[in-house]
């Protein structure tokens, strides 16, 4: 599994891509704009950036040229200019891999691999665990103290998105983009009933919390209760 970070203005592409990578047992990040892909990168500093070209603030290439300036980390540019002069372009201004549109997210997830793999940063644990919990991301099991439990499949993204992040807050707004890729128009509710739902499965109150900490008007973390 690695942490990956999808900068994509298509919101219909970016929800295919994400999906599809986390299906593959990858924990994925997305960003729609060249800005909000920078501030990404430096808070959650990902294992890998899939970067698209045609973002609406900025040309990709100046993010990836800013983003060389400040990390090593590994990108994959996609983009729908193929041909030797934007390959070495692209690979100059510091890309690791390129993709070509239209592609699949398996296609995708063979690059990252290969990209990972090249660089050192291949991570074949598969297992998310936070004390007693253990999630096994590709079978898409959870296991609390020895015991499995069984989750919907929005209640295991939720709760891995979470648990990937331990011991950090994270916002209604900001799971209601990457667990529901709803960045308008969803509601906080939607995200309480769900952490409520969790909350009964995994032997605890918002009144009498381990795992999931509310922060109020802020959001909510996930902790190692020991």
């Amino acid at each position: 599994m690695a942490n990956v970070l999808l900068v994509e203005d298509d919101v219909t592409i970016r929800t295919a891509l994400v999906r599809g990578l986390r299906d593959r047992g990858h924990a994925v990040s997305s960003a729609a704009t060249a800005l909000d892909g920078l501030r990404l990168a430096l808070d959650t500093r990902p294992d890998l950036v899939v970067l698209d070209l045609g973002l609406p603030d900025l040309d990709g290439t100046e993010l990836l040229r800013m983003l060389r300036a400040v990390s090593r980390m590994p990108v994959i540019v996609a983009t729908a200019r193929d041909g030797e002069p934007e390959t070495v372009r692209l690979l100059d201004a510091g890309a690791d891999d390129y993709v070509v549109k239209p592609f699949t997210a398996t296609h995708l997830d063979a690059r990252i691999r290969a990209v990972l793999r090249r660089t050192g940063q291949e991570d074949t644990d598969t297992t998310v665990t936070v004390g007693g919990l253990h999630m096994d991301v590709r079978g898409r099991e959870t296991v609390l103290n020895g015991v499995p439990i069984e989750l919907t499949p929005r209640e295991f993204d939720l709760l891995l998105y979470l648990a990937s992040r331990p011991g950090r807050v994270v916002t209604k707004r900001e799971l209601l983009t990457e667990v529901w890729q709803v960045p308008y128009g969803g509601t906080d509710k939607t995200v309480d009933v769900h952490l409520s739902w969790l909350r009964r499965k995994l032997g605890e109150t918002a009144q009498e919390p381990r795992f999931l900490h509310t922060v109020r008007g802020v959001g909510v973390k996930l902790v190692d209760p020991t």
